[in-house]
């Protein structure tokens, strides 16, 4: 085995202790709401609650788990990451595999690319947005929380760059075995780019499980939430009967 140096040594005692501080940085939030949700109520409210619960309980998960609209709102999260991430991800490739092209390979590449680029700059609005959904008819629907958001032009680079990266001796090969351009998408580049497909994926996923406000605008029934758009009127709610106690 080849003997370290001193100063490796002391990179690695450095790098080391600077990943663990991030690591903690990281974590100590995470163990914090967690040792709330098993803290009483009033141990939580005093702010006597560190890293390990006070009065330990597991009443809050109890309250949870048995009201019916929590495990609606969990399904309805469910169905849209579920119908949701594989729609995404099939329009993010089936966008970004041409736009990879050369100019010379695809005409009017440029005006495309450059029509996608002016949606990341300017939207229409919350307003028009709640009125196309209103007029569409999707209102309460699953639809109005996954098509809106069914394609991001941030992905849509992402994997556009990373299908560039391709070798395109690869599209050649194929295309003299008398593959197609849907044939040379997802036998070819599609498999190259499973680190990429893989990461723009977990973006997608965390995006749709986490987002809150479409389901709260495009919704007018409590029991069409998503998970994310349920805990925020539960806290909402909780917040507000801290101030009316407050002003009492």
């Amino acid at each position: 085995m080849q003997k370290k140096s001193v100063s490796r040594i002391v990179f690695e005692i450095i790098n080391y202790c600077i990943m663990f501080l991030l690591t903690a940085v990281c974590l100590l939030p995470v163990i914090h709401v967690l040792a709330l949700s098993f803290s009483s109520n009033t141990a939580a409210a005093a702010g006597l609650v560190k890293l390990l619960p006070v009065e330990f309980t597991t009443y809050s998960y109890q309250y949870v788990a048995g009201r019916k609209e929590f495990w609606n709102a969990v399904l309805r999260s469910l169905q849209r990451v579920g119908i949701g991430v594989p729609l995404s991800m099939l329009l993010t490739i089936l966008i970004a595999y041409p736009l990879s092209k050369e100019a010379d390979r695809f005409r009017f590449r440029t005006v495309y690319v450059w029509i996608f680029f002016f949606t990341m700059l300017f939207s229409g609005g919350l307003i028009p947005g709640y009125i196309l959904i209103q007029n569409l008819k999707m209102m309460d629907s699953i639809w109005a929380l996954i098509l809106p958001i069914a394609v991001s032009v941030y992905n849509v680079v992402l994997m556009l760059n990373f299908f560039r990266g391709i070798p395109r001796e690869l599209e050649e090969a194929a295309q003299i075995d008398g593959a197609g351009h849907l044939q040379t998408c997802f036998r070819i580049y599609v498999p190259c780019a499973l680190p990429s497909i893989a990461t723009i994926s977990l973006f997608t996923f965390v995006g749709h499980w986490n987002s809150w406000f479409d389901g709260l605008l495009f919704s007018n029934f409590s029991q069409n939430y998503p998970l994310a758009s349920y805990l925020q009127t539960v806290v909402v709610k909780r917040d507000m009967a801290l101030i009316g106690a407050g002003d009492l």
